[in-house]
């Protein structure tokens, strides 16, 4: 989970893949690399986190990525994953 290395795989995605599902945990708060790759990459992303990080500590609030994501999908444990690909694939299909 070095931020490098996921910065390089969101790189590797303008070739490779038609979108981004995303968990960036504990980045979310902090890394803008992460968020100007996703930017540069001009694919659409959905960020997803097993727990709502709306009920956690307040500095979890904020999210450099979500921004820069069609949308954000929090809370629901595993099922964010599945949640999260099924709302990809219905906005790449619109």
């Amino acid at each position: 989970n070095c931020e490098g290395e996921l910065v390089t795989k969101i790189q590797e995605v303008k070739q490779n893949f038609d979108g981004i599902l995303i968990n960036p945990a504990a980045y979310t708060h902090t890394s803008v690399a992460i968020r100007d790759a996703i930017l540069a990459v001009t694919k659409p992303c959905v960020e997803v986190h097993l727990s709502n990080l709306y009920t956690r500590e307040e500095f979890r609030h904020h999210s450099y990525i979500a921004p820069v994501c069609v949308g954000q999908i929090s809370g629901f444990g595993l099922d964010s994953y599945l949640l999260g690909l099924k709302a990809l694939v219905n906005h790449l299909k619109s």
